[in-house]
């Protein structure tokens, strides 16, 4: 490899460097809201006599370096806004290809750390301990410790960490073991205890996770004759209800994904529930025989009934495709995301039907298309493929896209070259073939081209040249390549229901309308979502009607986040309404966790599109409701908010 294909939103110098293994020992203080401590980097070396090995730092303070156990004289570089601060070490003279050198960095995390976010007890479940959580995507590791921040080069790693709350970390707990008593036994909040985990598989940086605070563990029953283990982490307020939400299909999901894909490699399958400022719908994560954490709000998942647990499909689905396969640099993250979306709805076809499958993709549709009318004024994000310009920030180009995009492409390969028969052998190889390593789209391509050049010979190569590569790799625009057509069948009531609600637009007195309560009784939570992004689709709907859709269904109460957000997209929609400005006026509070639910909206797909809907119809609501609450997100979240608003 050399420099001009190296990921461009890193500044370290992993071509001629890299890290094989890390070394971290650190003590989190909840007073200063900094984790201190070192990182010692096993480095190989990939050339010949490399005068320096860089890092990549963001807003660390550097106290000391040694290389080979000798202090040395280190550069940290200016601050780049996205990339941060490179941190120069030298290295000896004469070192050889194939050599190994140990470098030992001391640091303190700063305050206002990205990757890092440090709650008050006000602001958990138990309300009696603070809390503190990671988010490492996509490049903020470097906020955490001084690391080599790209996919392209993965890493194992070994921690010792030192708390008075219990520490979960995303690598094999060593001790104290995971089943005895809560923190070692020691007072929780009061007693220091020493966690040492190990990660023995190598992992992107992004990976690299911690989470501390008052959590409890309760395992879930053994499935069948696997040996692999699953089980939840939570705080103790919710660990009941998280027990029940996931227990009974989070093992049943994995082994069926491991009929279709490949044997799960990780030992063990873990949940952790979160407080609800987490950005993203899930965190990926471990390792083999560890804890593999999916990590999401309580408020978005624990309905009580179960309907959102499918979620869990996804998260475990990155075991293979983004954990297992993992994009080499940002340009190809559709790769983790599209593949995992593709077989998350894969899945749905044989935990439950072909026809929950085609639904899925149905529902997906809607959020591609928003995301993609929300980059017509930049339109290269609309890409699959996206060329980043050294040091642009990936976050930019965060949405539905690579997901949903991504999902119907595989989909469309599936169908030009014969259907899942002879689809999932090839998905099979896939795994096999890449299995561990950090790929770029043309080795995906390219492996794809070769396996069916020997399974299927010409007649499945001059399939794949039917296939308008550049339009799907390249292609800008809000319409695919191709029109997908998916299985209606489970949106036929929701799509009936929603043509009744725009029919009725012209009677402006709602008594009249023959619309009940009981009209949403035989869908399901999906079924309802399918049901208002019809209704979006539609020409804005009369205020008054608005107002009665929300009140007659207890859409506007509802405690489902994904419902209560979609109603929110209808009731926001015609900035210039009465409904509105009344609506604006409640969602303002839900986002923010003012209302009857008490939590805040986190995940960047609720409270982005919120703020942005709240904006078009009072910017001055939107942003004096984020600006005093702006602690309560994530700060990943809350720099694209500010963005958003336009008060960055």
């Amino acid at each position: 490899m050399t420099a001009l294909e190296t990921d461009p939103t890193t500044q370290a110098n992993y071509w001629q460097v890299a890290t094989q293994n890390v070394a971290f020992e650190w003590q989190v203080d909840f007073n200063t809201n900094t984790i201190s401590g070192s990182a010692t980097h096993t480095l190989a070396i990939k050339e010949d006599e490399p005068h320096e090995v860089v890092f990549d730092t963001l807003d660390l303070e550097i106290e000391e370096a040694t290389v080979e156990g000798e202090s040395v004289k280190y550069e940290l570089g200016a601050k780049h806004p996205v990339m941060g601060s490179a941190l120069h070490l030298p290295l000896p003279s004469g070192l050889k290809q194939g050599s190994t050198v140990t470098a030992v960095i001391k640091y303190r995390t700063s305050k206002e750390a990205t990757a890092l976010q440090w709650l008050d007890k006000e602001q958990t479940q138990g309300k009696k301990f603070p809390f503190l959580f990671s988010q490492c995507q996509p490049i903020y590791a470097r906020a955490v410790a001084p690391l080599q921040d790209t996919p392209s080069n993965k890493i194992t790693y070994d921690a010792k960490v030192t708390s008075v709350l219990p520490t979960l970390l995303s690598a094999v707990r060593v001790s104290p073991p995971s089943d005895g008593p809560a923190h070692d036994g020691k007072e929780i909040g009061k007693d220091p205890v020493t966690y040492t985990y190990r990660q023995p598989v190598p992992i992107p940086s992004y990976l690299l996770a911690i989470a501390v605070g008052d959590l409890r563990y309760r395992p879930f029953p053994q499935f069948q004759d696997k040996k692999w283990k699953t089980g939840v982490w939570a705080e103790p307020e919710v660990i009941d209800s998280a027990y029940w939400e996931f227990s009974e299909d989070t093992a049943r999901f994995l082994a069926e994904e491991e009929k279709v894909v490949s044997e799960y490699r990780f030992g063990v399958y873990d949940l952790l529930v979160l407080p609800p400022s987490f950005p993203y719908g899930g965190m990926y994560a471990f390792s083999v025989e560890s804890s593999r954490h999916l990590s999401d709000r309580f408020a978005a998942l624990l309905t009580g009934d179960r309907t959102l647990v499918d979620v869990v499909v996804h998260e475990l689905t990155h075991s293979w495709f983004g954990n297992g396969i993992t994009h080499a640099y940002a340009s190809h993250f559709w790769l983790n995301e599209g593949w995992t979306t593709y077989m998350e709805r894969l899945l749905q076809q044989f935990l439950h039907s072909p026809a929950h499958r085609g639904f899925q993709f149905l529902i997906g549709a809607k959020a591609l298309k928003d995301s993609l009318k929300g980059y017509e004024n930049n339109p290269k994000y609309q890409r699959l493929v996206i060329h980043f310009e050294p040091g642009e920030d990936p976050d930019d180009a965060y949405s539905s896209i690579p997901y949903e995009k991504g999902a119907n492409f595989i989909l469309h390969l599936e169908r030009t070259l014969g259907g899942l028969e002879v689809f999932i052998p090839y998905i099979r190889d896939y795994v096999n073939t890449f299995s561990g390593k950090s790929i770029t789209t043309a080795q995906w391509k390219e492996h794809l081209y070769g396996f069916f050049e020997k399974n299927g010979g010409p007649e499945k190569i001059k399939a794949l040249d039917s296939i308008d590569w550049n339009a799907w790799l390249y292609g800008e625009g809000i319409d695919l390549p191709v029109e997908m057509e998916y299985d209606l069948t489970l949106a036929k009531e929701a799509y009936e229901l929603a043509t009744r609600w725009d029919a009725a637009r012209s009677v402006e007195d709602t008594s009249r309308l023959s619309f009940r309560e009981s009209d949403l009784k035989n869908l399901d939570s999906s079924q309802i979502m399918a049901f208002l992004e019809r209704l979006q689709s539609y020409a804005n709907l009369p205020g008054q009607l608005v107002s009665h859709l929300g009140s007659l269904y207890h859409l506007s109460t509802s405690p489902n986040a994904e419902i209560r957000f979609r109603f929110y997209g209808i009731a926001l929609a015609d900035p210039s309404s009465d409904a509105a400005k009344q609506f604006a006026e409640e969602a303002a509070k839900w986002v923010v966790g003012n209302d009857d639910t008490g939590v805040v909206k986190g995940r960047m797909k609720f409270c982005r599109p919120t703020f942005r809907a709240i904006a078009n119809v009072n910017k001055s609501l939107a942003v004096d409701t984020f600006t005093p609450n702006k602690g309560a997100f994530h700060p990943i979240a809350a720099k694209l908010i500010e963005k958003d608003l336009g008060i960055a």
